[in-house]
């Protein structure tokens, strides 16, 4: 018999083990996970109802993960191993598909009372289909199962990627198995770590909230449950075969993790603290004595190429990284990951020898607060040892302060749509043959659903509160041209703009016929009709002049026009081409994609500030519009969590990449063909049209989410504000 009295002990004072220097945890392979001391699992595979055909292929890789030496699995089939006396061997007992009652009123007082003294349960897949008839049952495995559809494909939206059974994942999981509903939603009792996307697979009841992976807290011990793992073929699967690795060790309290109810407390502003010797995950990596190292130990051993995870460290809100370093060694760099050793870069920090092994110093950088999963830590440099790492801390900035406002960020903003209910017709929600309203062209769905451009007072209202919102306080309205169905809306538009406070600028609109002598006719026709009304823009800092964005402006030769209304109109190209700029006093991008490599832009903003000329680069979220245009093979750029919204936003910032813009606009606030908006989409869109949402976005989930790229242009608006007002000064 094992000491499980003494493993339980550990578990529960793991923390201050580890501060204290616990070398029996001390990794002897590649991987910090471990334990020195193997530990006994039970694997129980009873059934009185349906039998699942991967029990056999489940329960030999169970073995499989314990036979790096981590743990020894007895299977069975026997209730009768339920007893105080034989439970006491294992650190954990996994329930692998057990269906109806297999236990009786003894077996069941054993199970509990070895779980609320210490002990792990997990459960897998039909484990939620097993002791109807026993109450206590219900709180161990979180909740029972009620039905499933078919085997299908559905999406995951891995909502905690700090635990260990869930850090090695993606913000969202692709993967085909039985997805289960329950009769109750168990997320006031437990840790949701992953749920379903119902939108995304047919069959599912229970709605926008849909759990199907979670943990919890059980008196002194552990439970852990997933959905996952009907198919055979699932126990193939290396995401889920971690998954299930990590459920285990939790349960048998070989790592920590918060599976307080509720997903824990937010992190807040408060910064992270955590002894490097403290990783959960690792290669390459070990735990080394240094006496001036703080609790006694560092991580180290630490060679080119080697990493480290952290699951009880999330990532995000995370702005700034510090740590304790010493090297008598090569020195190098560390990187700084969100959800896995390959993950999200938030930064990075080089790390010079120090001349000792024993001398520490601080190093630090910034971050770019775009994690969303546990910590990582990369590791590069040249041959042989690199450095150790002591304590570090990630740092959390204040919550954002909500922008008053700024007239040089611009939205682009697209006033085409319309519905039978205020059109009589459906208005481009219908690109690409779709059939609105719950089928539209794009591949993301409007949180207000197939909304009609002219409904001022509704959708229009709410929009103008979103943009608002954004801190960017000036869209540009598309406009295709006089007596256009977009013309015809401009007042009624303008006029919830200006209770909001909101300014209106201009992009025109390639028009079939459009030349330059039409578009000084177009500026003129604006100028003269909607010049007057409060919300026209006016730049203060140009004579009070108006913008026109012209888009697609290398398709018109000559622009020589342009010179009779450019004196006190701002009239800006679509290019980075300065040689095709001439009689424009402005210049822009437009284009969602090019943001991430910014091609240009140094020289265009460079030019433009040598010749007195607007320079608003454009930056997007993304871009696809595969469900506007079925078949089109441009490029597409995804949102990856909003790191690609950043991304650009940085290049536009950054005087050596960007060029000092004069204004910075967005791209877009509402184009939903392109994927580029930062409209709220729905975070429970229509099922079966593969919908993406905004979930997982700057860390947020479900309708949380929904404002995410609202609120992260707020404090892109302000960073812009800052820069400009240092340049000025």
């Amino acid at each position: 018999m094992r000491h499980s009295i003494a493993r339980r002990m550990r578990h529960v004072s793991c923390v201050l083990a580890v501060a204290l220097g616990a070398a029996f945890l001390a990794p002897t392979g590649a991987s910090a996970d471990a334990a020195a001391d193997p530990y006994e699992v039970l694997v129980f595979s009873k059934t009185a109802g349906f039998r699942h055909d991967s029990i056999p292929v489940g329960i030999e890789t169970i073995r499989d993960l314990g036979a790096a030496g981590e743990f020894t699995v007895t299977a069975t089939e026997d209730s009768g191993a339920f007893t105080t006396a034989n439970l006491a061997d294992y650190e954990a007992v996994v329930f692998l598909s057990t269906t109806g009652d297999v236990l009786d009123g003894a077996q069941q007082t054993a199970l509990k009372s070895y779980v609320d003294g210490g002990g792990g349960y997990v459960g897998v897949h039909a484990a939620a289909d097993t002791e109807y008839g026993w109450p206590e049952y219900e709180g161990l495995v979180g909740a029972w199962f009620k039905s499933h559809p078919a085997i299908q494909q559905a999406t995951i939206e891995n909502e905690d990627r700090t635990h260990p059974a869930t850090s090695h994942l993606d913000p969202t999981w692709t993967r085909t198995d039985e997805w289960y509903n329950y009769r109750t939603n168990p997320r006031e009792n437990v840790r949701v770590l992953q749920s379903l996307d119902e939108s995304t697979y047919n069959g599912g009841e229970m709605g926008d909230d849909h759990p199907i992976t979670w943990c919890d807290e059980q008196a002194a011990g552990r439970s852990f449950y997933t959905g996952l793992g009907h198919t055979r073929e699932s126990y193939a699967d290396p995401a889920f075969r971690q998954v299930l690795l990590g459920g285990i060790r939790y349960a048998a309290g070989a790592v920590d993790a918060d599976c307080s109810p509720g997903g824990g407390e937010d992190p807040g502003t408060e910064p992270t603290t955590v002894e490097g010797e403290a990783y959960t995950s690792g290669s390459g990596v070990e735990r080394a004595n240094h006496g001036s190292a703080s609790g006694g130990q560092t991580l180290g051993h630490i060679e080119n190429g080697d990493w480290a995870g952290y699951s009880q460290a999330g990532t995000a809100g995370a702005t700034k990284f510090t740590a304790d370093v010493s090297s008598a060694g090569a020195g190098g760099t560390v990187e700084i990951r969100s959800g896995s050793a390959s993950g999200t870069l938030l930064g990075s920090v080089d790390i010079e020898p120090t001349g000792g092994w024993e001398t520490f110093t601080e190093v630090s950088t910034t971050l770019t607060a775009t994690g969303t999963g546990a910590l990582f830590l990369r590791f590069t440099g040249g041959a042989g040892a690199l450095f150790d790492i002591d304590r570090f801390t990630l740092s959390r900035a204040a919550e954002e302060p909500r922008a008053e406002g700024s007239s040089n960020v611009h939205l682009f903003y697209y006033p085409w749509y319309g519905n039978p209910e205020i059109n009589g017709g459906w208005r481009h929600w219908q690109q690409g043959g779709q059939n609105p309203p719950e089928d539209v062209g794009a591949d993301l769905y409007p949180k207000l659903g197939a909304y009609d451009s002219g409904d001022f007072t509704g959708a229009v209202e709410q929009h103008m509160e979103w943009i608002k919102q954004s801190g960017a306080n000036v869209l540009v309205y598309s406009w295709w041209g006089r007596g256009s169905y977009e013309d015809g809306l401009v007042e009624g538009v303008m006029d919830a703009a200006q209770r909001h406070g909101i300014k209106v600028a201009w992009h025109l609109e390639p028009y079939s016929g459009r030349s330059g002598a039409s578009t000084v006719d177009d500026i003129n026709y604006i100028n003269d009709n909607y010049g007057d009304h409060p919300a026209y823009f006016r730049d203060a800092e140009r004579n009070n002049s108006n913008a026109f964005y012209v888009f697609q402006s290398l398709d018109v030769a000559d622009w020589s026009a342009l010179d009779q209304v450019t004196g006190n109109n701002i009239v800006l190209a679509q290019t980075t081409d300065t040689s095709k700029i001439a009689h424009f006093n402005g210049i822009y991008t437009y284009d969602g994609i090019a943001g991430a490599t910014a091609p240009g832009w140094k020289n265009a903003g460079d030019y433009a500030r040598a010749n007195d000329l607007v320079w608003a680069p454009s930056v997007a979220p993304g871009y696809i519009d595969d469900r506007a245009v079925p078949g089109n093979t441009t490029p597409t750029l995804g949102r990856d969590n909003g790191a690609a919204y950043d991304k650009q936003w940085n290049n536009a910032l950054d005087p050596s990449i960007g060029g000092s813009p004069t204004w910075v606009s967005v791209t877009s606030f509402n184009e939903w063909h392109e994927g580029s908006s930062i409209e709220p989409a729905s975070s429970t869109p229509p099922a079966g049209h593969g919908y993406q949402t905004f979930s997982g976005a700057y860390g947020r989930t479900g309708a949380d989410a929904e404002t995410a790229y609202l609120d992260r242009t707020r404090h892109w608006v302000n960073q812009f504000e800052a820069a400009r007002a240092a340049r000025l000064r």
